[in-house]
């Protein structure tokens, strides 16, 4: 192991954890799970998917970086808390995680989820960003004496290192808390595992398995895939699938909701950087790992700096955080001239909140999206009068 690996594991893990764990955080919480469950759920995902890094990436001997996933986070922070309450979510996150793996293992449905249309995908995506991303401008109307420090240390960091704009954030918030009498120490630095016996209902399975399936296939497996390939590592996707499914379904009973390829936090491990020579740069994955390992027996005290800060505070921390994602959904979305009326409906329909039966806006944005692709497309077929 060289010291280019062992820099390049330990940052990609710092950014992959401190740069998203509120958006985690604030996912469970929105589930109904309890401050315990919430920190045993950070802790499952970390330390899942330290060693499904360390796993994939000596069995493979490539950087094969793993992370949870953030959009799936978002897509829960942004989902009403289901009937039956954190139960019904794990039962969500074990059914999400089966899929996972069966579409590593059976092609039919890995072509199935490949076979979506990128705008469709990207557009239920950025529906379900919106709102988290909107969190900012709420906080600082809200409480601009706390927010608008933290808004302008981001801005700042992003403009000079984007990768240490959220971490800048985090601690811009843990200092404004402590300057006005809100903070102190956490009231317990280490997570204890929390098991949470899954309950099954089929509103969950739709509304929240299915959208949290396909949200990580689309945002996190299969560009997860595109970043090795950037960086010359062609493994076969299949088994890669399946092992982070098994993860998921590992850290699922613990809270956590899916563990799944990194993308960003990929690139720092499977570039140059990383080393000069691509076949050692898998250290650098398994360095990160290991990394995830540690922060994951400390998640409470992360959870416990959410603890103390205010709600809206957080939702900003988390907006800040998923700024790019809904800026690279937006683009996805609307490049295709032909389908943008169709990846329109589909975000508004995500992000407006619709709920029938009991299954949230994700599914029915996805539904109403191809729907009018489909009736676009029919429209096209027609001859001319």
């Amino acid at each position: 192991m060289t010291r280019h690996a062992l820099a390049a594991g330990l940052l990609a893990a710092f950014v992959g954890f401190a740069s998203s764990f509120a958006v985690v955080l604030k996912g469970l919480t929105g589930m109904g799970a309890s401050p315990a469950q919430a920190a045993s759920g950070l802790m499952a995902l970390s330390v899942a998917m330290g060693l499904c890094a360390i796993v994939l990436s000596l069995w493979r001997r490539m950087p094969i970086s793993v992370a949870w996933s953030t959009p799936g986070a978002a897509l829960l922070a942004s989902s009403s808390v289901p009937e039956g309450g954190f139960p019904v979510a794990v039962g969500a996150f074990l059914t999400s995680g089966t899929l996972i793996v069966l579409a590593g293992a059976w092609r039919p449905l890995g072509r199935a989820v490949a076979a979506i249309p990128t705008s469709l995908a990207n557009a239920m995506l950025a529906g379900v960003l919106l709102n988290l991303c909107l969190a900012p401008m709420r906080a600082i109307a809200a409480m601009p004496a706390l927010a608008m420090p933290v808004v302008l240390v981001w801005a700042v960091v992003w403009r000079v290192r984007r990768l240490y704009a959220v971490p800048a954030a985090v601690a811009a918030m843990a200092g404004v808390l402590i300057l006005h009498g809100g903070g102190g120490a956490p009231p317990q630095w280490f997570a204890e595992p929390v098991w949470v016996a899954p309950v099954w209902t089929l509103p969950a399975t739709i509304g929240l398995a299915l959208p949290l399936f396909l949200a990580t296939m689309a945002s996190q497996n299969i560009p997860g895939m595109a970043v090795l390939a950037a960086n010359g590592y062609t493994p076969p996707a299949g088994p890669l699938f399946r092992v982070t499914g098994v993860f998921t379904l590992l850290a699922a009973p613990f809270g956590g909701h899916a563990v799944n390829l990194a993308a960003i936090t990929a690139a720092l491990c499977a570039g140059p950087d990383a080393d000069p020579d691509p076949a050692k740069r898998y250290w650098a994955a398994v360095v990160a790992g290991g990394a995830y390992i540690a922060f994951g027996l400390l998640a409470g005290a992360a959870t416990g700096l959410i603890a103390i800060s205010p709600p809206l505070l957080i939702e900003a921390i988390a907006g800040l955080a998923l700024l790019g994602s809904l800026g690279g959904a937006l683009m996805g979305a609307m490049r295709d001239a032909e389908e943008r009326e169709a990846a329109l409906i589909a975000f508004l329909t995500t992000a407006s909140g619709l709920t029938f039966f009991g299954i949230g806006g994700a599914f029915w944005g996805l539904l109403a999206g191809v729907a009018m692709r489909a009736l676009t497309k029919w429209r096209i077929g027609l001859p001319a009068p």
